[in-house]
């Protein structure tokens, strides 16, 4: 394909050629969760036992983070909000609850844990990790972009006012008896985390929407000297298991255009204008999905080409939508373009940094 490719481009017909994309099981749409605002108290004790917790959404059941294999145990949350904090309750189903890591700050997911990522503006940069195991030790970390990109983690931030705590059903480890689960609870402090967007930095309200997602580290152990560590073979440990609420498409938790909607709401409000803020969502994650292969995937030669060379992929027809792109090659890097066959007002356009920008006509 590469020397086919090339070749045209020697003769100076690059505009004329046409690629098939291969990447329609790599369009991703996030799951969507709508958050309910509370009046009342909520006491961070792990515990879900307030009435607001009763009445507020659970998730759908963590799925694969390749979203191919069905976990052994359950996981779900639920969230509310108020005026000051994001509150997040977690349950995960557990038969051996065990932890070592007490230093807040270390690298928690050695143990079993429980992660958030959030990136209040949704632009894929700048963004939050909360990682947490049944010690209720914390891990709070700040990334500027995606480790793909360049981006470095960043422990020293740490999230004034964060709050967390664990409750454990049965003990923790303690080898001799059967688990039934262990709870997070966390309170995230909205001003701070508010400090992440770009521009508008106000804390939410009513109908805005941020980009989450949750993660649960789940290790297979073995008891040595009377202590659970994690399964090794020979001194090589057994891979993680990685479960998650939004399907990430591949191992990897930092392709935050991957991750989940989460949908600031208000009981007094009417909730019939907030899903037109997610329209075009198919598109925008098709053009990730182009950006991922031009970067990092099959497509990645096209980079190669000459300054000003142009290649249209051929239409895909996705979510009874057909979407044109386009591929060009600027003097920086590159260019990807998309937009729906029977809209020409409106596309989006993707350039090597991985920022998505809309382009209306």
């Amino acid at each position: 394909m590469k020397k086919f490719i090339l070749l045209f481009i020697f003769f100076g017909c690059e505009n004329e050629i046409q690629l098939i994309p291969n990447i329609k099981n790599q369009i991703i749409i996030p799951k969507k969760y709508y958050v309910k605002k509370t009046n009342n108290s909520i006491e961070i004790d792990g515990k879900d036992d307030e009435s607001d917790w009763k009445l507020a959404e659970l998730s759908e059941d963590f799925i694969d983070i390749e979203g191919v294999k069905k976990p052994y145990q359950k996981t779900n949350f639920k969230m509310l909000w108020d005026d000051q904090f994001l509150y997040i309750h977690a349950t995960l189903e557990e038969k051996h609850v065990w932890g070592d890591i007490k230093e807040r700050d270390m690298v928690i997911y050695h143990n079993n844990d429980f992660e958030v990522f959030i990136d209040p503006d949704g632009d894929t940069y700048n963004y939050g990790e909360i990682e947490i195991n049944a010690l209720g030790t914390e891990w709070d970390l700040f990334l500027d972009k995606p480790y793909r990109l360049g981006g470095k983690a960043n422990s020293k931030w740490d999230i004034e006012g964060l709050k967390s705590s664990v409750h454990i059903n049965g003990s923790i480890n303690n080898f001799n008896d059967i688990d039934r689960d262990w709870n997070v609870e966390i309170a995230i402090p909205l001003k701070e985390i508010s400090f992440l967007k770009k521009e508008d930095q106000n804390t939410p309200s009513h109908g805005d929407i941020w980009r989450v997602n949750f993660s649960r580290v789940q290790w297979e152990f073995q008891v040595e000297d009377g202590k659970y560590q994690r399964k090794n073979n020979d001194g090589k440990l057994y891979p993680e298991n990685n479960w998650v609420w939004s399907n990430q498409g591949k191992v990897n938790m930092h392709i935050p255009e991957n991750w989940g909607f989460v949908i600031f709401t208000e009981n007094n409000h009417t909730l019939d204008d907030i899903d037109k803020k997610l329209f075009d969502v198919d598109i925008k994650q098709t053009a990730y999905a182009l950006f991922r292969e031009v970067m990092f995937g099959n497509l990645n030669y096209l980079r190669e080409l000459s300054p000003g060379s142009e290649i249209k992929f051929e239409s895909i027809n996705f979510n009874e939508k057909e979407l044109i792109s386009s591929f060009k090659k600027t003097k920086k890097d590159f260019e990807i373009e998309v937009r729906q066959k029977e809209n020409f007002k409106r596309s989006y356009l993707i350039k090597q940094n991985g920022i998505l920008q809309k382009n209306e006509f």
